[in-house]
């Protein structure tokens, strides 16, 4: 059962669409259920000016995507790292366990869309994409079964495997 929050931001999903001439892109999937995120980001002074998110997904996914641009709307960028798909999930009341792993995909793209910021702007350390990314993959999903591998991919993009847990 979903809360009366997260049927409120499925219902009337806040911030839906493109931000012009964005500063950072974060895209992501999720192979199991489907669920496919974009989510753009415009900074000023160090502070996100306007974010705004594009969701093919189920209503959790929906929900997730549109708290965390209410979340995220006028922090700094290092702020917004703060969020994380845990935080989201709280914000909402929760999120019913089948979905934590498939719809709770938000914060990381919200990660991949600053990881992006910084790499245009030359701010970012090497590497840091492909962290936050292989982090989204392994880390936060828990769509696989633990000795087996998935990928994901997003359309027109390379998959990019995920590690089997240890």
């Amino acid at each position: 059962m979903y809360s009366d929050l997260v049927m409120e931001h499925f219902l009337n999903p806040r911030n839906v669409g493109e931000v012009e001439d964005p500063d950072g892109v974060g895209e992501i999937g999720n192979p199991v259920c489907g669920d496919v995120m974009r989510l753009t980001i415009k900074v000023e002074d160090g502070r996100i000016a306007d974010v705004k998110f594009k969701t093919f997904g189920c209503g959790a996914a929906v929900a997730t995507s549109s708290m965390v641009t209410e979340m995220v709307m006028g922090k700094t960028v290092d702020e917004a790292l703060d969020v994380s798909n845990k935080v989201v999930a709280e914000a909402l009341g929760g999120l019913p366990p089948a979905k934590m792993h498939c719809s709770n995909l938000a914060a990381d793209a919200l990660h991949q869309a600053i990881d992006d910021y910084r790499e245009r702007r030359g701010a970012a350390a090497p590497g840091t994409r492909a962290a936050s990314q292989a982090h989204a993959e392994a880390g936060s999903l828990g769509c696989c079964d633990e000795d087996a591998a998935c990928t994901l991919a997003l359309p027109g993009r390379e998959a990019h495997p995920k590690a089997p847990s240890s």
